[in-house]
């Protein structure tokens, strides 16, 4: 009797198996682009940026890389890819697919444009999304973006100086620079609030010898002439002072400003001076 009621239970677990097996695969969603063309796959990825669905529409760019492969639809489907990824806020996954998009097709008549992104998706995540509020400068952030987004507009501008995009380019160029230069007055003017007189001589030397046509020499001229003041050294203040009036003869620092209170800047990028 026992060995006929295993007898049963034993049939029965293949049946039990079999239909939890085809129970989970008719739960298992439908592709929906299965269907459809690239094209309409591509038009489909649009509509979601346009609605500012990133992530939907970055699955589809994905899925259209795969179904186009090694056609030029393809490749328009990877710069749109790190495109959204730029406008999602995912600057490091942005710049992984437009660094494997050119390692890929280097020959591609949309590198100047891979170039460009590139530069400006470093430029933006540096200034930060509430820079607008905060009114933060972006030589007071970190620096390795600024760098990186320069090197990726110089490489445009250097390899395609008529593209469409190397004016835009080198005016953000310029802003990097000058940001830069800011950058080390910053640090100089730093050290010299703390009484680190050397130590802000030193940087302000730096963006001296570094960003010579940057509006922040001015004020790293100021903090050299202040900094050799406190440290007794009349010689070499009054030759930065020369130096200082022969370039900037209408500094504020000369009539009396105190160090410690710059200039307003614009923080506009594209209000270079």
């Amino acid at each position: 009797m026992l060995r006929a009621k295993l007898s049963v239970v034993l049939s029965v677990v293949p049946s039990v198996t079999l239909a939890l097996l085809l129970s989970a695969c008719s739960s298992t969603p439908a592709d929906p682009t299965a269907t459809m063309k690239p094209e309409e796959i591509l038009e489909q990825a649009r509509e979601e940026v346009r609605n500012f669905q990133y992530t939907q529409a970055v699955t589809l760019f994905e899925k259209l890389e795969g179904r186009a492969a090694g056609t030029p639809l393809a490749q328009q489907a990877q710069l749109e890819k790190a495109h959204a990824y730029y406008k999602d806020g995912q600057p490091a996954q942005a710049v992984v697919t437009l660094d494997r998009f050119m390692r890929l097709h280097p020959a591609s008549p949309a590198l100047d444009y891979a170039l460009y992104l590139k530069g400006l998706v470093n430029f933006n995540e540096d200034l930060g999304l509430f820079s607008f509020i905060t009114r933060q400068d972006l030589s007071e952030r970190d620096q390795l973006a600024a760098k990186e987004s320069w090197s990726a507009f110089n490489e445009l501008v250097t390899r395609f100086p008529d593209s469409r995009y190397s004016t835009d380019a080198r005016a953000r160029m310029i802003y990097i620079v000058n940001t830069l230069a800011q950058y080390e007055v910053h640090v100089a003017r730093y050290y010299y609030s703390r009484g680190a007189y050397v130590a802000a001589i030193n940087r302000a030397q730096q963006a001296i010898a570094d960003y010579r046509t940057a509006p922040a020499l001015e004020d790293a001229l100021q903090i050299l002439v202040a900094s050799y003041d406190a440290l007794n050294m009349p010689q070499l203040r009054d030759d930065a002072r020369r130096v200082l009036a022969t370039n900037y003869p209408n500094s504020d620092y000369l009539k009396g400003r105190a160090i410690g209170t710059p200039g307003e800047r614009n923080s506009s990028w594209w209000k270079l001076w």
